[in-house]
C-alpha cells in the first residue's frame, strides 16, 4: 500500500471553500514534514512551502500548500478513529505478519492539556522486534487507560505474538481478549489483583526459602554490563499450578504459569534490587521465552523516550479537538518509516530524520511515495 493510497477511506466532511486543499494530500504533506523534522503545524506549513516543487512530484497541489492555520483546523476535526485505522492498515502492509512480543503501554501527551480538560493519554501496541507501533488508542487522562487497552486489543491480530503489559492490564477480561485474538500473554501482577498477587508472592517466598526443593521450576540468569552499570537478572518460571486455588486459576483464560524476575543493578558500588511477578499463558513453556518477553517490554518505553527526545512530543502544544491525537498518529507514521530503513541502520533516528530533510530521494524511499502520473 502506497502512502498516497492509505487514506482513500477517509471522508472529507468539509464544505465549500474549506475544501480548497485536498484532505489526502494534506495528510501526506504533514507526514513528510514531520519525517523531516517538523514538530508543530507552523513547522509543517513552513517545510511544505519550502518543498513545494518536490511535493508537486507526487501531489497535485492546485492551490499550493496550506497555511499552518489550515493544517491545524483540518486535523482538529479529522476523525481520529478512522485516521488510526488507516495507520494500522498501512503498517500491516509495510511490516507484514507480526511475530514476537507486542508490548502495550500508555503515555500522556503533556502538551495536550486544553484549559480545564485533562491531557490526552495514548496507549500504544509496540512490536518490539520491528521497533514500530502497530496501533494506538486515545483516552482522556491516565485513569482511562484500561478502556483504551481493551479497545486497542479489538483492532489487532495477535496470532503468534506474546502480549506484555504492566499491572494495570492484568485483568481477567484483558487476558481473555488476548487469547481470543490469537496471542499469548505475560502480565505483571501487583496489588490491583490482591488475591492473585498475595498467592504468587507467598508461593515464591516459600519456594525461595527452601531453595526451590520439590518445586518444578525453570530458571535462567543473564548478566549485562554497559557504561559502568552491571545488571543481573534471574528469571524463574513455574508451570505446575495444581497448588493454586482452582477458582483462582479458572478466572484467568488459558493460565499456564507464574513467573518471577529478580533484578540487581550495580552502579558506582551502589546496588539496587527489585522483584517483579507475572502470570503467563499456557503457550509460554520455557523460562528463556518468558525472560525474553519481560526484557522486550522495555521497547515500548524506549519508543516513548524517542517520541519525547527526537520528536519533542511533550513540547507540542497542539490540543484542540482531535489535533493532539492525530498529530500523534502522524509522528508514528514518520517513526515507523525511519525504523524500517535498512540502508542507514547504523545512524540514530535523529540523524536519519535530518538525512530525510536533506535528501529528497531518501524521504521518498522511506515513505514509498510514487511520482504522480
Amino acid at each position: 500500500m502506497t502512502l498516497q493510497g492509505a487514506f482513500g477511506d477517509i471522508e472529507d466532511h468539509r464544505c465549500g471553500p474549506a475544501r480548497r486543499h485536498d484532505l489526502q494530500e494534506m495528510i501526506v504533506m504533514a507526514i513528510c514534514a514531520v519525517l523531516c523534522g517538523a514538530d508543530s503545524w507552523v513547522d509543517v506549513a513552513d517545510w511544505c512551502e519550502d518543498e513545494e516543487p518536490w511535493l508537486r512530484t507526487f501531489l497535485k497541489l492546485p492551490y499550493g500548500t496550506p497555511s499552518h492555520d489550515t493544517f491545524g483546523k483540518v486535523f482538529r476535526v479529522l476523525d481520529a478513529t478512522v485516521f488510526e485505522r488507516c495507520f494500522r492498515e498501512w503498517i500491516a502492509s509495510v511490516v507484514g505478519v507480526v511475530e514476537g512480543v507486542v508490548a502495550f503501554d500508555g503515555k500522556t501527551l503533556r502538551g495536550s492539556t486544553d484549559g480545564p480538560n485533562t491531557a490526552l493519554h495514548m496507549v500504544s501496541a509496540y512490536a518490539t522486534a520491528l521497533g514500530v507501533s502497530l496501533g494506538q488508542e486515545g483516552a482522556a487522562g491516565k485513569g482511562n487507560e484500561l478502556a483504551a487497552i481493551r479497545a486497542l486489543l479489538e483492532t489487532l491480530v495477535l496470532k503468534g505474538c506474546i502480549v506484555t503489559m504492566d499491572a494495570l492490564g492484568c485483568q481477567t477480561d484483558v487476558a481473555e481478549k488476548i487469547i481470543a485474538r490469537g496471542g499469548e500473554y505475560v502480565l505483571a501482577v501487583k496489588d490491583n489483583q490482591k488475591n492473585l498477587s498475595e498467592t504468587i508472592v507467598e508461593f515464591f517466598d516459600t519456594a525461595r526459602a527452601l531453595d526451590f526443593r520439590s518445586v518444578p521450576v525453570q530458571q535462567c540468569t543473564t548478566v549485562e554490563k554497559d557504561h559502568g552499570r552491571l545488571e543481573t537478572r534471574r528469571a524463574s518460571l513455574v508451570t505446575e499450578l495444581s497448588w493454586m486455588d482452582k477458582a483462582l486459576r479458572a478466572n484467568w483464560k488459558k493460565l499456564g504459569g507464574i513467573g518471577l524476575v529478580e533484578s540487581e543493578h550495580e552502579v558506582g558500588g551502589k546496588v539496587c534490587r527489585d522483584r517483579r511477578y507475572f502470570i503467563v499463558s499456557a503457550g509460554i513453556t520455557s523460562v528463556d521465552e518468558f525472560a525474553r518477553a519481560v526484557r522486550a517490554h522495555w521497547g515500548v518505553e524506549a519508543m516513548h523516550w524517542v517520541l519525547d527526545v527526537t520528536f519533542r512530543e511533550d513540547g507540542c502544544r497542539v490540543h484542540k479537538g482531535h489535533g493532539a491525537r492525530n498529530f500523534s498518529v502522524v509522528r508514528k507514521f514518520a517513526l515507523a518509516a525511519l525504523r524500517t530503513d535498512t540502508h542507514h541502520a547504523e545512524r540514530s533516528l535523529r540523524r536519519r530524520r535530518k538525512l530525510a530533510d536533506r535528501r529528497p530521494e531518501y524521504r521518498a524511499e522511506l515513505l514509498g511515495l510514487k511520482p504522480r502520473q
